[in-house]
Order: C-alpha cells, then structure tokens, then sequence
C-alpha cells in the first residue's frame, strides 16, 4: 500500500495534482494511522512542509480527525483517523483520478498506434 500512495504521489508531483497528494495521503493514513508527519514526508517523497500543508487542509476540511496517544518514551504522538466525510472524500478522489488514468492510458494507446503505423509507412 505504501508503493501503491508513492506512485500517485510521484504522479501528483510530477502533475502537480493537490488532488493527487490528497488522495495519496488519505490512502496511507487509512492504512497506517499511526504515521507521523515525517514518515508520511518519507513515504510519499514530499518535503515536511508539504506534507503538513496536504495534513491539515485534511485536518481542517474535517476529513481526518487527529487523536493523542502515548508512544513508548512518554512522547506524544497522533493518530489519524479518516472520518465517514474523509473516507467518501477518499473514494471520489479514487474514481476522480482512475477516470484521468484510464483516459490518459486510452490517449496513450492511441498515439503509440499512430507513432507504430508511421514507422511501418516510412519503412515501405
């Protein structure tokens, strides 16, 4: 699942698609809500920064609810939990960015057969 959220990520950065990053994050987080804001830095390739501004438009959007909890060391640490808004919000952005793919896949087959066809005529 991590590799599967690094790979909309590096798509997102590559595009830069918020929506990209947003679902990217909401992937991990409902898998992992246990990740700190650097894990989820390092798992996805982002800068702190970053993943901090993506974290808490989540936080304030209402699609992911922070609690406290005690990691060993008596340090504090969150969990994030997606909200019923931020699982729904989790699959819209799943459909939203299948269709782009699919549509992106289909344009793709497209020009590869086009660029093929040029070939085989250049070579008659």
């Amino acid at each position: 699942m991590v590799e599967q959220a690094a790979l909309i990520q590096a798509e997102a950065q590559a595009h830069g698609d918020a929506e990209a990053a947003r679902l990217a994050v909401l992937r991990l987080l409902q898998q992992r809500p246990d990740m700190s804001q650097r894990e989820l830095s390092e798992a996805l390739g982002l800068s702190l920064g970053k993943t901090h501004y993506v974290l808490h438009s989540l936080l304030d959007r209402g699609l992911v609810k922070a609690g406290n909890f005690r990691r060993s060391g008596n340090k504090l640490a969150y969990a994030y939990v997606l909200t019923p808004s931020g699982l729904r919000e989790k699959l819209r952005l799943t459909r939203a960015f299948l269709q782009r793919k699919e549509a992106e896949f289909e344009q793709l087959q497209r020009t590869i057969t086009a660029l093929k066809n040029e070939l085989v005529d250049s070579n008659r």
